[in-house]
């Protein structure tokens, strides 16, 4: 069975042979991934160090983004749309052009085996908060509603071209990051959620199935009030790297055979503890329930380990416990292998 075949089976609660997997070599690794290229007409810039002590960088929507350290991913300081006033002048960079995904159509062809993804930035609260800046976007959701609203369809158009080209470059799914919940609620309340931006959702799933791929959804914090309504949607994969914030039984018993969830060992609760057998039976656990509907679990990988001050060491406990507990086939080449120091 290819690792394509894996991934999809696990998607479809087709009982593949072993749990699909994202790890870093030598541990196997399911997936492929590109997007797309810069837009010519809105190039970005690299971090330049503006002063001593601070970085800053502008992206493709016109947003500058700070940081005080050299490894982080920084934050944008300022938006590209400040005023309001400037919403029916600014320019969106295109992604609709065919040039944008060459590099994806050549990527997907090289890899015809593997699961694979197209990535895009986000749908479009995360684009449309940057823009904005957070504190006040998530004040426009209430003060200013219908632009809120017309500058997410203006993102949203964007996004269903690179869902379509993307797909047409030979992407299984497009994968996106929205970081919607503080470590206890949404951004918004449910009832704004629901109201201003599941229907965003829904269009742009749909845009998804008509093409013939899948969702998959990154989000940070708790989003448990939202996760209905995104299955609802059309949401496929749920990733989240901190699974332990709702609970593993929470989420298989409320979700499993729905959704698929994607998940490295907690990076908070678990991985901190360093503690090589709390590591083990998290990682267990997580196959064992989230996957129990034929499929289900996709065991990941956290790579940011210096910004969360993690020594590889423990992730390397995790690998190891997917791949023995679920591919006990090929645990065998890596049981005689040290594991990391």
């Amino acid at each position: 069975m290819t690792s394509g075949e894996t991934v999809l089976k696990t998607l479809t609660f087709a009982h593949p042979e072993r749990i699909a997997m994202s790890l870093p070599a030598p541990y196997p690794n399911d997936f492929c991934g590109a997007g797309p290229s810069e837009d010519p007409a809105h190039p970005e810039t690299g971090w330049t160090e503006v002063k001593p002590g601070r970085w800053e960088r502008t992206d493709e929507w016109g947003n500058t983004w700070a940081r005080i350290e050299g490894f982080s991913k920084g934050e944008v300081c300022r938006g590209a749309l400040e005023d309001w006033d400037r919403l029916d002048e600014i320019e969106l960079p295109n992604y609709d052009l065919p040039g944008r995904y060459e590099r994806a159509r050549e990527t997907f062809a090289a890899h015809p085996d593997m699961f694979r993804l197209g990535h895009i930035q986000g749908f479009p609260f995360n684009i449309a908060r940057k823009m904005r800046r957070l504190d006040n976007f998530l004040a426009d959701v209430l003060i200013e509603p219908e632009r809120t609203e017309r500058l997410l369809r203006m993102v949203e158009q964007q996004i269903g071209h690179a869902i379509r080209r993307l797909a047409e470059a030979g992407a299984d799914a497009v994968m996106f990051p929205e970081d919607w919940g503080t470590q206890e609620q949404l951004l918004v309340r449910p009832e704004v959620w629901h109201r201003m931006f599941k229907p965003g959702f829904e269009r742009l799933c749909r845009v998804a199935r008509e093409a013939g791929i899948h969702v998959f959804m990154h989000s940070c914090g708790y989003i448990y009030e939202a996760m209905e309504g995104l299955i609802e949607a059309g949401i496929d994969v749920f990733q989240f790297d901190q699974p332990q914030l709702y609970g593993v039984d929470r989420l298989a018993d409320e979700f499993g055979g729905r959704v698929t969830f994607w998940c490295p060992v907690d990076i908070q609760k678990t991985l901190q503890t360093r503690d090589a057998n709390l590591i083990e039976a998290d990682a267990r656990k997580m196959i064992e329930r989230l996957g129990a509907e034929g499929g289900g679990f996709i065991a990941g990988y956290y790579g940011a380990n210096e910004a969360i001050g993690l020594d590889p060491k423990w992730q390397d406990v995790a690998c190891r416990a997917f791949v023995k507990h679920g591919a006990p086939d090929l645990w065998p080449q890596f049981e005689a292998q040290p594991a990391r120091p």
